[in-house]
């Protein structure tokens, strides 16, 4: 009986090594296969083709020197100009921007196209090599000028880096551009009569 309960007990240490054995292998093995990394493959972006800013053209009725006006300002991109270029390298085409002044009678007081090339006295650097212009819009009516609010920058819609530049336009007719270093858009310089 002593020989039977040994060989029991040996085929119970068997059945008992077997199935640790058998469990061992299966921990090992899923260690294993969580040593495993899969590297996901880099992706590579594409430089997106030439864009444009979206058009865009604004009317305004002005009371100026007792008189009624209405102002416009149209911009469209013009592939004929430098491409412009934002922060990520993505190029732009620029743009032009054509400003009218028109009488109550409909006849024409002023008719100008701006490019960039007008605001060179403005800006320097990145922004003259790679910015765009982005408008010109009506600001205000002070004395006897007209004033707009011009910037050039990066053709990127959600970037907000741009130069602020006003447009001052005289009841003769004569233009000057000067950077806003008001950011507040009042208006100075009055008395001076220097064209562009």
């Amino acid at each position: 009986m002593m020989e039977m309960n040994k060989s029991y007990t040996k085929a119970c240490l068997a059945i008992l090594l077997s199935a640790g054995i058998g469990l061992f292998s299966s921990c090992e093995e899923k260690k294993k296969t969580s040593r495993d990394i899969i590297a996901t493959k880099p992706v590579v972006l594409e430089k997106k083709a030439t864009q444009s800013m979206s058009d865009y053209s604004q009317k305004r009725n002005v009371e100026w020197r007792g008189k009624s006006y209405v102002v416009s300002m149209s911009r469209k991109a013009d592939s004929s100009l430098p491409l412009a270029e934002d922060e990520s390298g993505n190029k732009y085409y620029d743009n032009r921007i054509t400003v009218t002044v028109e009488r109550a009678d409909g006849s024409l007081f002023f008719k100008r196209t701006f490019q960039k090339s007008d605001f060179s006295s403005c800006i320097s650097g990145d922004y003259a090599a790679h910015g765009a212009l982005l408008g010109v819009v009506f600001n205000e009516v002070k004395g006897d000028n007209l004033y707009f609010a011009a910037s050039v920058g990066s053709p990127d819609n959600m970037s907000d880096n741009f130069v602020p530049i006003v447009v001052r336009l005289s009841h003769m007719g004569a233009v000057k551009v000067y950077q806003d270093t008001q950011l507040d858009t009042s208006m100075v310089d009055d008395n001076d009569d220097d064209g562009v």
